[in-house]
């Protein structure tokens, strides 16, 4: 989750050092290359999502930059706008990803274009020249940060409708990275931002007039599952909709307030304002609302052969039972459903079950996904994360200012002729979309 971002003035000599020069020779580069198919509904991309909440501890997807386009695994991340790559540059707190790190070509943007002032929150925004790159700094609630100079480039995108299109796409291309956190950082190549900011790729792709201005994802308890920006995929009905509170900025989708019920029955949890953030990989509460939930849970649970595993360093509070368990199925018959009902809109609820706030871990436990926020910095927030947005569709439709959201299978990722055939949401079955190999529990990012 984005928390602030501070612009510095750089003088980035080293770009300089790049002359090579891509052949930029699209035909038609802003233009659909195929338009044979019928448009039905409009247009949407959709993106293959990998990774989970345990163990690898975020979800990402591979954005194509370039010409000749290139992948690049990027985390996903409603809580910030601004998408940035590492750069293959003298760089300072850059990690090994995957793939090719991102190298420039004579490509910055200016300090006076207009998404430079997009990443700017204060009105001061100025340039020295008209030839000034145009810097940034972006700052995550976890104290992770990244510092870099902004690019411009191909970015080809193919929709649901069939079309091709090869938009020039403004982006970070980070040169100074700090990670928080006691593991190692993840071997991706940088941040994919889905809020509603000037500068993010859903906002720029809107102001081309190629998509609404709406963005969803789909993420699976199992691991994997897809996003998309545009309103394909959006269900014709069953979706319960809130709308999104005044005080939600560019960089945040906010909600509320809520209250927490506890097993269908109200609690002394009201009055919480919640940030929708894929890019925290657990939820976390202020500390007065998380003492009140985990005290809640674990009185619910006691007598039911479950000891606190003091041993586990997965999460701060785990239990063990007689023998362990294999998976969230095995334990969740222990433990009663939360839910989020919305002042706003009667009747509303987010339904939270056992397996959207646990997690079995490597050893054997359950553990408690739910954290105390404001012991790990991030003040009086709350954020739901995505162990509790697992196995919804989530939609920020940012035209009509509102976030809804559906029960839904995230294992294959949608056919739009087989699926919205007679404009109805046929539940997908289920694939194997294929969990990163087991590896630490990463700390999450904010």
């Amino acid at each position: 989750m984005d928390c602030k971002i501070k612009i510095p003035f750089l003088t980035l000599f080293l770009f300089l050092l790049f002359s090579s020069i891509f052949p930029l020779t699209f035909s038609a580069a802003n233009k659909p290359l195929n338009t044979d198919k019928l448009h039905r509904r409009g247009s949407s991309t959709v993106f293959r999502v990998q990774g989970n909440v345990y163990p690898l501890g975020y979800y990402t997807v591979s954005l194509k930059i370039g010409n000749p386009p290139k992948p690049y695994d990027l985390d996903i991340d409603s809580g910030s706008d601004l998408t940035w790559v590492q750069c293959d540059a003298p760089c300072k707190g850059c990690t090994k990803p995957n793939h090719q790190l991102y190298k420039p070509s004579n490509n910055l943007v200016q300090c006076v274009d207009q998404l430079c002032a997009g990443v700017h929150l204060t009105s001061d925004h100025h340039c020295d020249t008209p030839d000034d790159q145009c810097d940034y700094e972006v700052e995550y609630a976890d104290h992770g940060s990244s510092l870099g100079v902004l690019v411009r480039d191909y970015i080809p995108l193919q929709f649901t409708n069939g079309s091709v299109i090869h938009p020039k796409i403004a982006f970070g291309c980070g040169y100074d990275q700090k990670y928080s956190g006691h593991t190692s950082p993840p071997s991706t190549t940088g941040v994919l931002g889905l809020g509603n900011g000037k500068t993010s790729i859903l906002s720029q792709l809107h102001s081309l007039g190629h998509i609404r201005n709406v963005v969803g994802h789909c993420l699976s308890g199992r691991g994997g599952g897809f996003l998309f920006f545009g309103d394909d995929l959006i269900p014709s009905s069953g979706i319960v909709w809130t709308p999104m509170l005044p005080s939600s900025s560019e960089k945040h989708y906010i909600l509320g307030p809520a209250e927490v019920l506890f097993n269908g029955k109200p609690t002394t949890v009201k009055g919480l304002e919640l940030i929708f953030d894929s890019g925290s990989s657990y939820t976390y509460f202020n500390s007065k609302a998380y003492r009140a939930i985990l005290d809640l849970v674990t009185n619910d649970i006691k007598g039911k052969q479950l000891t606190r595993a003091t041993e586990d360093p997965s999460l701060p509070i785990c239990w063990k039972g007689s023998k362990s368990f294999k998976s969230v199925s095995d334990a969740k018959s222990y433990f009663k459903p939360l839910a989020l009902r919305f002042k706003k809109v009667k009747n509303l609820q987010m339904l939270i079950p056992p397996e959207g706030y646990l997690i079995v871990t490597k050893h054997g436990n359950v553990c408690f996904g739910i954290l105390d926020g404001t012991e790990v910095g991030l003040g009086n927030l709350n954020i739901i994360g995505d162990i509790s947005l697992q196995d919804k569709m989530v939609i920020y439709d940012n035209e009509r200012q509102q976030i809804g959201w559906i029960s839904s299978n995230c294992d294959r990722i949608p056919d739009i002729d087989r699926d919205f055939e007679g404009d109805a949401f046929q539940q997908p079955h289920a694939a194997n979309l294929g969990i990163f190999d087991n590896r630490c529990p990463a700390d999450s990012e904010l």
